[in-house]
Parts: structure tokens; C-alpha cells; sequence
């Protein structure tokens, strides 16, 4: 029979659980995540910057949170349909009563952040709603260290309303960044009306209450612009000076760790 104090750790770990955490947690239950104490030893007491959080998959999935010494946040807006209104300053509560500091700043202009300042930056199903992901990235690389580590975690599209959509070409990505194109942009628009499965995606209600929003997704941020695998995935952080040393597949999500060169 298990002892009481064994028995008290695991209600530790999971009594303090929200609904769609515990729903992540079941969800990854039966699948190990390969690589895993690869990605949570590579943070280990460090100071990091998390784009698009504080996430769910951080804290169950991949307990970065825990083994992070200290994390901040970064979000667009000061209100958002996945986090409500927030506050910049020191607010960004990512686990418990951990608080880091919340920026408000888009995900492509981090000028309020030092280059070097961090020892890791993470993002998790971010990186797909940037009009300009290749900007974005070069951002969040000057932000850290020599030798820091970045874990990037985006959509498998399998699993979700983008199945039917073609993977976007990494020349794609590259020519939205030589042109500087802006997080206003809606050049997918056509594509996503044609074949996002509204199926698979509730919150959007019907086909005009999603074309309405996705018009104003400069101000929401709900569209997935592109469309990713694992070797657009290596493409992208090669091109920004990332050295990719990890990367795993599941059926919901593709992963990748990489360095800064």
C-alpha cells in the first residue's frame, strides 16, 4: 500500500488543477512526450520569457514553470479572449502565486526588452496567430542570451480546425518578411474561410460570425495565419540563428528546442 506521503504528492499534483488543465493533463496521460526531461532540465532555474502565455502545456505537459527560476509574460493587448484583462508590470501569474513581469507588446516589437536578458524563451500555440512569424522570432532571439535555450510549441494540424489547409511554404514566411508585412495583414483570409472546419472549432459560431471576427483580427488575434510542420518548423529557427537540438511530434502538437548560435 503506497505511503500517506506518497499519497498527499500526487493529490498535490493534481487537486490544483482547472478544468482544461486536467483535460491537457488526460489528454498527454498515455504519451510520453519523447524528450521530455531534455526540455525541462535545459531551464532549470533559469529566467525566462514566455510569448503568448502563461499556457496550460507549461505547467502539465512540459512543467517548465516549475523547473523555471523565474518566468515573464508578453501578450498584445491588455485584454485578450484567452487571458481577460491584464495589467503590465509585475502581474504575469504563471503558477500558483508566481508572479512575473506581464509586458503588453505585440509578439514581432519587443523594444521594451533588453537583447541578452533571458536565459530561455518559450511560446506554445502563439506563433500561428503572427502575420510575420520570421520577425517575430529574430525578437524573441535578441532577447536571449548566447547559448539560451528556445522551446517552441505549435499545432499539429491534424488535430485541429486547420486539417484541410495546406502546409504554409517557408518562402511564404520569408517573403511576408522581406516585405514587412504588419499583424493587420489578411492575406490567408480567402483560404481560411474556404477551408477552416468550423466543425472542430465552437467558439467560432457560424460561418458569418467567424468571417465577422476574422475581419477584425488585428484586434483579436484569432486566426491562425500559417500553417506549420517539423521542417518548416526547422526552417524558420535556422534562418533566425537558432540551433535546433530537439524536436518531437505528437498528435496534437509539434515541439522543437533549439540554442541561440
Amino acid at each position: 500500500m503506497p505511503q500517506l506521503s506518497e499519497i498527499k504528492r500526487k493529490l498535490r499534483h493534481w487537486l490544483p488543477l482547472s478544468v482544461t488543465d486536467l483535460v491537457l493533463k488526460l489528454k498527454y496521460l498515455n504519451q510520453e512526450i519523447e524528450g521530455y526531461s531534455e526540455y525541462v532540465e535545459a531551464v532549470r532555474g533559469g529566467k525566462g520569457l514566455e510569448v503568448g502565455g502563461p499556457s496550460t502545456l507549461f505547467k502539465t505537459t512540459l512543467p517548465v514553470y516549475q523547473a523555471a527560476r523565474t518566468v515573464d509574460g508578453v501578450n498584445f493587448a491588455p485584454n485578450t479572449l484567452w487571458e481577460g484583462g491584464i495589467q503590465g508590470g509585475q502581474r504575469y501569474r504563471y503558477l500558483g502565486n508566481r508572479i512575473g513581469h506581464q509586458y503588453i507588446a505585440d509578439a514581432t516589437e519587443l523594444a521594451q526588452v533588453d537583447s541578452g536578458k533571458y536565459d530561455f524563451v518559450i511560446s506554445s500555440n502563439c506563433l500561428e496567430h503572427v502575420a510575420n512569424p520570421i520577425r517575430a522570432l529574430f525578437e524573441w532571439q535578441r532577447v536571449l542570451r548566447p547559448r539560451g535555450v528556445f522551446i517552441l510549441v505549435l499545432p499539429n494540424k491534424a488535430s485541429n480546425f486547420d486539417h484541410r489547409r495546406p502546409i504554409t511554404p517557408f518562402e511564404h514566411m520569408l517573403g511576408d518578411y522581406k516585405g514587412n508585412v504588419g499583424e493587420d495583414d489578411l492575406t490567408h483570409l480567402p483560404e481560411i474561410l474556404e477551408l477552416h472546419d468550423l466543425a472542430r472549432d465552437p467558439p467560432a459560431g457560424t460561418r458569418e460570425e467567424f468571417r465577422l471576427r476574422s475581419l477584425n483580427n488585428v484586434a483579436n488575434r484569432t486566426l491562425h495565419h500559417h500553417v506549420f510542420d517539423i521542417q518548416t518548423m526547422k526552417q524558420l529557427l535556422d534562418h533566425v540563428g537558432l540551433e535546433v537540438t530537439r524536436t518531437t511530434t505528437t498528435p496534437t502538437d509539434y515541439f522543437a528546442m533549439a540554442f541561440k548560435r
